[in-house]
């Protein structure tokens, strides 16, 4: 499962790098929007890279993806979508045909049940940042007028699948993995649902060789310091222990 994640500059660099490979420009100072944050959480809007007709870009996005037929676009989220299903769900179906996207991470968090309390652990490939398969689904304010540009939100799951064996593994289940060659696919309409499913699987086993991961502060289990003030620094991700 992927529950919570962190985005730094290397993150908004891996995006960048991934519109500009296929000629594309981005806004001018498009990084001040995102700054670095060490405990993304549900609910939270984050960037993601999608594509249009091979045009790619990058879009903003909740994390957390919300049915066709609610009637607000609040309530509990869908934050994961089990790769074993992806293709045949009716939440996902549509969204994982056509609306693909890349999310970028510096690591994730996984949590061990423990019995003075939860444990987080941070899971990183180490010196670089993870590219991980998100499908974004459109929703509709029932609320605005059709023609209302704002009426329109964006929300995203991220495809998790069985973890790979690792010894002393924290969860078993994990993010899909994408290694550079599996953004092109991923992004592309090249491959059949199928062929897809079978990508994700052998780009995710190449990534999880280099995984890693190591106890973190249980600071990191509240998103919020104190009302409104967020804990997402980037002690979060210090090892402990």
């Amino acid at each position: 499962m992927c529950g919570r994640f962190a985005m730094d500059d290397s993150t908004n660099e891996l995006l960048e790098e991934l519109v500009a490979e296929h000629g594309m420009g981005v806004l001018k100072d498009w990084q001040k929007h995102w700054p670095p944050n060490y405990n993304v959480a549900p609910t939270q809007d984050v960037p993601v890279v999608a594509s249009h007709d091979g045009v790619r870009t990058i879009e903003s996005v909740r994390w957390g993806m919300v049915a066709p037929f609610a009637k607000t676009f609040a309530g509990k989220p869908v934050i994961n979508a089990r790769i074993e299903t992806v293709a045949t769900n009716g939440m996902f179906k549509q969204p994982f045909l056509a609306h693909r996207v890349v999310v970028a991470a510096l690591g994730y968090y996984e949590w061990e049940e423990c019995p003075d309390g939860k444990q987080p652990y941070f899971v990183r490939v180490p010196g670089e940042p993870l590219a991980l398969a998100g499908i974004v689904r459109r929703w509709r304010d029932p609320a605005l007028p059709a023609d209302d540009p704002d009426s329109i939100r964006l929300s995203m799951a991220i495809l998790t699948m069985d973890a790979h064996v690792v010894p002393g593994e924290v969860h078993d289940r994990e993010p899909a993995f994408l290694t550079p060659d599996a953004v092109n696919h991923w992004l592309g309409d090249d491959l059949h649902p199928e062929q897809l499913l079978d990508m994700l699987r052998h780009s995710s086993e190449a990534v999880s060789h280099e995984i890693e991961y190591y106890e973190v502060s249980r600071s990191v289990n509240k998103v919020e310091k104190s009302r409104g003030v967020p804990n997402d620094g980037p002690e979060l991700i210090e090892r402990v222990g």
